[in-house]
């Protein structure tokens, strides 16, 4: 692999400056696809602009996908990753959908940790802080005409990053739409897209302008079953049950989503991967059965709901409290994650 060091290296922030994603290492990670050579020519060099030409197909065509995932500071100076193998595995599922060349996960690992350790002195070590990775592929054909490019480009940049919500773990306020729809079944929801981020932006606006910190989507058929948060899974805890909208291929089947079924289901929880209608859950709230909600992702972790607006009315979920079982995930997530709980999943690879 080619590497190419920094000659300018950037100043660093003090972990309690970090504003998510508004700041990057010194340098990423590249490799190269065409017909003749497949994926070649991996190289990490300084970080910078990538130049374009206006024709260039994912510009047009939004060709576009991406991962996240996230390094912590270790004890001993080591990195910690984790199921950063299934983020890989994940992006290759993208791209099959998008019409992009799967890549070989361990080449792309094997370039990530190259690049971590080059810039591992970018990992913040306050707690709850992490080094947000973030691997792309881009269409790069520079010509006009609907159809799947022929060359691509890989690439991972890095980013210091504190809490995902400025309010950390405080309740999250979210509003569920009913008129914007993100995916339909059949469409490109399962897939981590430039342009299923594009069409929620539009709801997402609306609903920060009313005071609600993110969008709950429906389905786009009936308009009635719970699909997911634009940057979160989705949990309801009803009458002690944890209940998680079934994957149908509108929804991205989330990492942290998997974890934390597997984190419930081995402690004994009732867990429930179904169709969930918004009536239930308002049904549930009416009945003081709903006992938590929350969201799960990369970036915020386990991110609870304090209220849920739905046609112009607020329903408050547990005292706008704090749950429980999103306390017990959270800490537990959180303690793999870092080294200070054992991983006894199997889920965290150490850098040395």
């Amino acid at each position: 692999m080619k590497i190419e060091l920094s000659k300018n290296l950037k100043q660093k922030l003090n972990p309690e400056d970090l504003v998510f994603g508004k700041t990057f290492s010194d340098h990423m990670f590249k490799m190269y696809y065409n017909k003749e050579q497949g994926w070649h020519g991996s190289e990490i060099v300084p970080y910078g602009p990538i130049s374009m030409d206006p024709a260039t197909t994912v510009l047009h065509y939004g060709q576009a996908i991406f991962e996240g995932a996230k390094a912590y500071a270790g004890e001993n100076d080591s990195i910690r990753l984790f199921r950063i193998r299934d983020n890989f595995i994940r992006m290759n599922r993208s791209a099959a959908r998008m019409c992009i060349p799967e890549f070989d996960v361990d080449e792309a690992l094997n370039g990530l940790i190259e690049l971590l350790k080059i810039d591992k002195d970018w990992i913040p070590k306050k707690e709850g802080t992490a080094l947000y990775i973030r691997p792309t592929i881009i269409a790069t054909d520079p010509v006009l005409g609907v159809h799947a490019s022929h060359t691509y480009l890989f690439y991972i940049i890095l980013s210091p990053v504190g809490a995902y919500y400025k309010s950390g773990l405080k309740p999250t306020k979210i509003m569920v739409e009913d008129e914007y729809v993100r995916a339909a079944i059949g469409g490109t929801g399962e897939a981590k897209c430039s342009a299923n981020y594009a069409v929620s932006l539009k709801a997402g606006e609306l609903a920060n302008e009313r005071g609600y910190d993110q969008v709950l989507w429906l389905d786009a058929k009936d308009r009635k079953y719970i699909e997911e948060v634009g940057a979160m899974n989705m949990f309801f805890v009803i009458n002690g049950v944890v209940v998680t909208p079934k994957l149908v291929g509108s929804i991205l089947p989330g990492i942290t989503r998997d974890s934390v079924i597997k984190l419930l289901t081995n402690k004994g929880y009732k867990v429930e991967e179904r169709k969930i209608s918004i009536d239930e859950v308002f049904e549930a709230v009416k009945n003081n059965k709903l006992d938590e909600c929350f969201g799960t992702g990369t970036a915020a972790v386990i991110s609870p709901v304090g209220t849920l607006a739905y046609q112009g009315k607020d329903y408050i979920i547990n005292g706008e409290k704090m749950g429980e079982i999103s306390k017990f995930l959270y800490e537990t997530l959180t303690g793999i994650q870092y080294g200070k709980a054992e991983d006894f999943m199997g889920w965290t690879t150490v850098i040395k």
